[in-house]
């Protein structure tokens, strides 16, 4: 698991990204994050971190699934919120750098852009049609699932809403959309995994 916080921005596409995979009995997908730097400070409220954006290419896309794949026997025995062991923090920056990043922050800013574009695809459609309008649709088939028990309806639904509130962030590097919606197969079994 990632037992960092990640920035604001990025647990919207994020929340987004994981209501999409909700079970069939209307359980929540839950998997592993690989820990991210903690953020500096917390942004004042109302406000949301910002995300590096960077223009994305194939080759990135290819490493970050090559890199999720080494990185989750690892990840996975991390405890969230624990202080990151020197060693462990080491093997995954020897991951990172074997699938094709600079280091463990670079495969971070990777991932952090693939989920901004990805939280913002329909998996129906597999079109970008933008986080709000996902999490839009995630309320309404949340609100008419009939198997998922009242108390987990009513925090996904609390989860959602709250992820409206805060403002999606512009994506800069518009040929993203198209690289991620491209990948959209290739990625969704890791960015389901992904969701903390």
């Amino acid at each position: 698991m990632r037992p960092f916080i990640r920035p604001v921005a990025l647990s919207i596409a994020c929340l987004a990204a994981s209501l999409t995979f909700l079970t069939t009995d209307g359980a929540l997908a839950q998997g592993k994050m690989a820990p991210a730097p903690a953020p500096a400070a917390a942004p004042p409220a109302g406000q949301q971190m910002q995300v590096k954006q960077m223009a994305l290419t194939q080759k990135q896309i290819d490493g970050a699934v090559a890199a999720d794949k080494a990185m989750e026997p690892i990840t996975s025995k991390m405890q969230p919120n624990a202080k990151p062991d020197p060693k462990v923090m080491a093997q995954l920056e020897d991951i990172a750098k074997k699938n094709g990043f600079a280091s463990y922050d670079e495969f971070n800013t990777v991932m952090d852009n693939i989920a901004m574009v990805f939280g913002g695809i329909d998996a129906a459609s597999k079109k970008y049609v933008g986080s709000e309008a996902v999490i839009k649709a995630q309320i309404t088939k949340i609100q008419a699932d009939k198997k998922m028990s009242a108390k987990d309806k009513k925090e996904a639904l609390d989860d959602l809403n709250a992820a409206l509130k805060q403002p999606e962030p512009p994506i800069q590097n518009k040929g993203n959309i198209d690289l991620v919606v491209a990948n959209f197969d290739k990625l969704a079994p890791i960015m389901a995994d992904n969701q903390q």
